[in-house]
C-alpha cells in the first residue's frame, strides 16, 4: 500500500501546493518507466581540475543516477517515474520540483522529517573524469521503507530501472529487493546499471558481493569498462570472454560503455561496437545516465527490438550521442539533451 508522503514544513504550503506532489491522475498510463533509488544534490567544481580543498566555488545541480535516468528519458520525449526518498527541507523539495518541472511523474518519491537529502561533491580532474565526496549519514535515500513503495505505479510500467547504491544499507535494500520482486511478478523488463561508487561501500568486496546479488535477476544491464574490470577482479575489460563472465542465462542484452570510444553489445544472438561521437568534455557527471536513458527509450519506442540487430545499433548509436553531449556541460540533469540536440549531433557526425 502506498503511503503518502509527510510534510510538514510551516511557512511553505504554497511552494509545496506548486509541486503537485501527488502526481498526475492518470500516472498509470504515464510512466512507461519507472526508476527506483537516489535523487540528491551534487556539488560540481566551478573550475575543473583541481581538489575539493582548492576549488574556488561550486555549481550545485539536482542528480542521482535513477533520476537522472527518469529526467532524460522525459527529455527525450518519453515518459518516466521516479520512486524514492528525501529529506523534507530544502534541498528535497528543491529536487522534486527539478523532476515535475521535467514531466517526471513524482508520486512515488516520498519525503523524511528527520533524515536530510544526500549530497554529493563531485572532484572534475584535467580530462573531466570525477572523484566523489557524499554526505550520507544516513541520507533520506537510505532510510525509506518496503511499505512505503506505490505498488500500482510499479506494475504499470513497462521497464523498472535501478542501481547498486540502494543496496548499500536497510531498510531501502530491503525496499528494493521488494520493489523488484513487484516488477518482476508483473513481468516488466528489469534494466540494472550498477554505477559503482566504492566510497560509499564499507570495502570494495562488499561492493562488488552486493552489486552481483541481484545481477542475475536484470534483463538488460549496463556496466562501463571499469566496472568490467572491477567485477571480474582485475579481468581484461577489452576482451569478449572477460566480459562475457558477467553474462547469466536469461540476459537479454549486456552493454559496455568505453567511454568516448563508444560502446559494445552482448545479446544471445549478435555482439557487436557502436563508435561514439567527438566532442570537447568537461564534465562526465550523469554521461552513463543520458546513455541509458537515450537507450531505455529507443527500446521503448522500438517494442523492446532485441531481437533486430540493426534497430539496436541504432539506439545504441542514438545513446552514444546522448552520452557525449552531456559530458559538454557541468552537472547531470542540467546536462542532458533533448531529442532534437541529439539528431543535430548525429546528423554533423555523418557529414
Amino acid at each position: 500500500m502506498a503511503v503518502s508522503p509527510r510534510i510538514s514544513f510551516s511557512g511553505k504550503a504554497s511552494w509545496i501546493s506548486s509541486l503537485n506532489i501527488m502526481g498526475s491522475e492518470n500516472y498509470f498510463a504515464n510512466s512507461t518507466v519507472v526508476c527506483f533509488g537516489e535523487l540528491l544534490v551534487d556539488f560540481v567544481p566551478t573550475v575543473g581540475g583541481l581538489a575539493l580543498a582548492d576549488a574556488p566555488a561550486f555549481k550545485k545541480a539536482p542528480g542521482g543516477a535513477p533520476a537522472n535516468v527518469a529526467v532524460g528519458i522525459c527529455k527525450l520525449g518519453g515518459t518516466a517515474a521516479f520512486v524514492g526518498k528525501v529529506g523534507e527541507d530544502e534541498f528535497g523539495l528543491m529536487l522534486v520540483n527539478v523532476l515535475k518541472t521535467n514531466k517526471v511523474e513524482v508520486k512515488g518519491v516520498r519525503f523524511d522529517a528527520d533524515a536530510r537529502t544526500a549530497l554529493a561533491f563531485v572532484t572534475l580532474k584535467a580530462d573531466g573524469e570525477r572523484e566523489f565526496m557524499f554526505y550520507r549519514n544516513p541520507s533520506a535515500d537510505m532510510v525509506m521503507r518496503p511499505e512505503e513503495l506505490d505498488v500500482e505505479l510499479i506494475k504499470h510500467a513497462k521497464v523498472f530501472h535501478f542501481g547498486s547504491i540502494s543496496l548499500i544499507a536497510e531498510p531501502t535494500k530491503s525496499t528494493h529487493m521488494a520493489a523488484m520482486k513487484i516488477a518482476k511478478d508483473a513481468g516488466i523488463l528489469l534494466s540494472y546499471d550498477p554505477n559503482l561508487r566504492l566510497p560509499l561501500w564499507s570495502s570494495p568486496e562488499a561492493a562488488r558481493e552486493g552489486i552481483m546479488s541481484i545481477w542475475n535477476q536484470a534483463d538488460i544491464i549496463k556496466v562501463s569498462d571499469e566496472e568490467v574490470n572491477f567485477l571480474t577482479n582485475g579481468g581484461d575489460e577489452t576482451l569478449d570472454d572477460v566480459v562475457l563472465e558477467l553474462w547469466h542465462p536469461g540476459l537479454k542484452l549486456l552493454v559496455v560503455t568505453d567511454g568516448p570510444e563508444g560502446c559494445r553489445y552482448y545479446t544471445p544472438e549478435f555482439h557487436g561496437k557502436v563508435e561514439s561521437f567527438k566532442v570537447h568534455p568537461v564534465d562526465t557527471t550523469g554521461a552513463g545516465d543520458a546513455f541509458m536513458a537515450g537507450l531505455l527509450s529507443k527500446l521503448v519506442d522500438n517494442d523492446f527490438g532485441l531481437h533486430h540487430e540493426g534497430k539496436l545499433r541504432d539506439a545504441l548509436q542514438f545513446a552514444n550521442g546522448c552520452g557525449a553531449i552531456t559530458t559538454t556541460e557541468r552537472g547531470a540533469i542540467p546536462a542532458l539533451p533533448d531529442t532534437e540536440t541529439v539528431l543535430r549531433l548525429m546528423s554533423k557526425e555523418s557529414m
